[in-house]
């Protein structure tokens, strides 16, 4: 039965994909963890700050493959006609956004705190691969290549754990973590251009449809920007409310935060064709539940292994926090909750209401900016992030726009 066919395809692929987000995650959180140990807290902090900052610049490429893959799964689209116009959508916005970053250099440099402007101009560099690489993945998302598009995301990993360890070792400073980081988002790409070799992918000059496409692309970026400002501007608020070494211990138990929230990524990855599609109905309250069970269990392992958890977050030079990485578990569980429902309204057409996102990013600038411990960021952030899913839940569309 076709029915039966295409969930047993999408179990299939939820399977490669699922293995292809641990083994992602596994390798991105070896660098993190590499990188707490090798630099220690002082030091980690700043890198944390430019990584955390890459995260929320990241929006463009994913801005890109929600747009890509929405196209793609809501069918009536012809991929021939749609591919240049992709394309050339994409090289825009990469070259685009890394000029700007570059530009902004300064205004990184001062915001982070980081006393390196190279440091800070490697954003900008960095953000012209991770930028393009988001077109790349969402023909891969929209067609359901499972295989080629794990094979992609595992490169995005591993190339950074292996570049990213060796220049650490090699030079232990901040700047050469950014380096690494940098110079690894070409291998993903590569991957990527060669799993879509067959598409001889080139840019299409006519204007005709991309005026809707730029205008989803501003829908979907903004969206994701304000979920990625929401999920990462308590470590900028850290930096300026908290001592160095305090601030170095929130972003360790945020390594443990940010664990929870991408592991169950792959739900979201596997789900969004069918939600943008309507051919499985309850699709986005599945792929929510998923994500709850998820991250409740990974709190309680938190909680009941702490000595366990705290390895993974940088060692014994990060004791002070141990015993609260089980709140950091459930501000991973909120994130990736978030992120989900963030998710279905792209999927579904209601971009417009992920507007309230930006009044949260206020809420958590300003009550954090009250407050002086790491408890008291920790609870600002949590009532925050918790009444925002109820709120957006509220605001689902019922049905793909």
């Amino acid at each position: 039965m076709p029915g039966t066919s295409s969930a047993a395809a999408t179990f299939r692929g939820g399977g490669a994909v699922a293995a292809a987000m641990f083994v992602l995650n596994v390798a991105t959180y070896g660098f993190v963890i590499g990188a707490a140990h090798i630099l220690g807290p002082d030091e980690y902090g700043a890198l944390a700050a430019w990584m955390n900052l890459l995260l929320v610049v990241n929006v463009g490429s994913l801005g890109l493959q929600a747009t890509t893959a929405r196209r793609l799964s809501s069918g009536g689209h012809d991929l021939h006609d749609l591919e240049p116009r992709l394309v050339r959508l994409t090289f825009a916005s990469a070259v685009g956004l890394g000029a700007l970053l570059l530009v902004l250099s300064p205004v990184t440099n001062a915001a982070l705190q980081l006393d390196d402007l190279l440091m800070a101009a490697l954003m900008g560099l960095a953000a012209i691969p991770l930028t393009f690489l988001g077109g790349l993945l969402g023909i891969l998302q929209g067609e359901r290549r499972w295989a080629a598009l794990s094979v992609v995301q595992i490169c995005v990993g591993v190339s950074r754990l292996g570049v990213g360890l060796a220049l650490l070792l090699w030079r232990p400073e901040p700047r050469w973590g950014a380096i690494a980081v940098t110079v690894a988002l070409t291998v993903p790409v590569a991957a990527g251009l060669y799993a879509l070799r067959d598409r001889h992918l080139r840019p299409g000059w006519e204007r005709s449809g991309l005026r809707s496409l730029v205008v989803e692309l501003g829908h979907n970026s903004q969206a994701l920007l304000a979920f990625f400002a929401v999920s990462n501007v308590d470590l900028i608020v850290a930096r300026h409310v908290l001592d160095a070494h305090d601030a170095g211990l929130y972003a360790a138990g945020l390594i443990l935060a940010k664990a929870v929230l991408f592991l169950p990524q792959f739900v979201s990855v596997v789900a969004f064709p069918s939600m943008a599609s309507g051919e499985h109905p309850r699709a986005f309250l599945a792929a929510v539940g998923a994500v709850v069970g998820l991250g409740a269990l990974a709190t309680i392992g938190a909680a009941a292994l702490s000595s366990l958890a705290l390895v993974f977050v940088g060692g014994s030079a990060y004791d002070e926090v141990r015993t609260r990485l089980w709140i950091f578990a459930v501000l991973g569980t909120l994130l990736a909750s978030l992120l989900t429902v963030v998710y279905g309204l792209l999927a579904r057409g209601g971009q417009r209401s992920a507007y309230v996102i930006w009044v949260a990013l206020v809420a958590i600038v300003g009550f954090g900016l009250t407050v002086s411990s790491i408890t008291g960021i920790l609870t600002v952030v949590i009532a925050v992030d918790a009444t925002l899913v109820v709120v957006l839940l509220a605001l689902q569309p019922r049905r793909p726009g």
